[in-house]
């Protein structure tokens, strides 16, 4: 379902198998050799992505998403204009980040009846050359978290570069006095062995005042 020999070739998105439903154009990118970048297997996406994605290359060259080459998608949204046809069923995806075209190409009896499962106002998952219904929607929100967490991790990918996730600095991991960071400071200072015997908690003027910085720090 999510190659290019199953799709129409005016598709924007053939080699994911998306058509998207408004006259978005893409850009080609400057071709890259493909050795700069890494494939990866069924990548989970947002429609919004897809529509975003350009081509490495020629009109049979793969996708390129995050700068990094993308053959299969995974995606999870709700069903719209549910068309059956002898060969195929065609369909909307609207994920909330936009709305794209789908074909499932109907060859054997097991395509159609996994496609009579499949009504509008229904969210599904499609995922290589599967439209599954979503029967728990915790998946809905795990597929968004699977999202953010693959866009942060492939610009990561391209040219060697560390899989290790980049810390963001911020004045709570500013290290201060002996090494230790605010957060490590305001734990220490809140389980003080002398404030534990209190039933208050500690006021934080005196707590600016132990650890010696401005209130906006804390």
């Amino acid at each position: 379902m999510f190659s290019s020999s199953q799709f129409d070739a005016t598709s924007a998105f053939s080699g994911g198998g998306f058509m998207p439903s408004q006259s978005t154009q893409l850009t080609d990118s400057t071709p890259s050799p493909a050795k700069s970048r890494n494939s990866l297997g069924v990548v989970p996406v947002t429609v919004k992505q897809i529509s975003q994605a350009s081509q490495s290359g020629d009109e049979k060259s793969s996708f390129v998403i995050n700068g990094v080459d993308v053959t299969n998608v995974t995606v999870v949204g709700m069903v719209f204009d549910k068309a059956e046809k002898s060969t195929d069923v065609s369909f909307l995806i609207d994920d909330g980040t936009g709305r794209i075209g789908c074909r499932r190409w109907v060859t054997e009896n097991f395509d159609k009846l996994e496609m009579e499962a499949v009504q509008d106002g229904m969210y599904v998952r499609l995922v290589a050359f599967s439209v599954r219904p979503v029967t728990n929607f915790d998946e809905i929100t795990f597929h968004f978290i699977d999202c953010i967490h693959s866009h942060l991790q492939n610009p990561k990918l391209q040219g060697g570069a560390s899989t290790q996730p980049h810390m963001v600095e911020s004045s709570m991991n500013t290290p201060v006095r002996n090494g230790q960071t605010i957060t490590s400071n305001l734990m220490s200072k809140q389980f003080d062995s002398s404030s534990i015997g209190q039933e208050k908690g500690m006021h934080m003027d005196e707590l600016c005042q132990q650890l010696k910085l401005p209130m906006e720090k804390i």
